[in-house]
């Protein structure tokens, strides 16, 4: 089973996340800043998709971001962006770190559904 891992410092967030993405065929990992975030990403090895907040105590969203590209080990993790924040420049220097997207809160649960499928490669059709 394919793993999602949402880095969120919101407990609240991280359970509509869960709600929103229950019926996928995923498991989804809560980490609760991102400096924990960083460690479960880790710790996981194979995660096929990370949700994360941009503001976070300890380790920022873009610093974690930054340091997961920086890493062989886990520069192939695509990083969804999920966060309040909606400034242009943040966006742009997220997209160049290497984020495939931005989500901004409150999410539609669907939307967030349609990004998962797509990004984390779920459902795909073979030949």
């Amino acid at each position: 089973m394919k793993k999602v891992i949402v880095v969120d410092d919101s407990r609240v967030v991280r359970q509509q996340v869960r709600a929103a993405l229950a019926e996928l065929p995923i498991e989804v990992i809560e980490a609760a800043d991102g400096q924990e975030g960083e460690a479960t990403i880790r710790a996981a090895g194979n995660a096929a998709l990370v949700i994360c907040d941009v503001n976070m105590p300890l380790v920022s969203g873009i610093m974690l971001l930054r340091n997961l590209k920086a890493d062989p080990a886990t520069k192939d993790v695509p990083v969804l962006m999920l966060t309040t924040e909606g400034h242009p420049d943040l966006v742009r220097e997220a997209r160049q770190l290497g984020a495939v997207g931005w989500l901004v809160k409150p999410f539609k649960p669907n939307l967030l559904v349609e990004a998962v499928k797509k990004l984390a490669k779920l459902g795909e059709v073979t030949p």
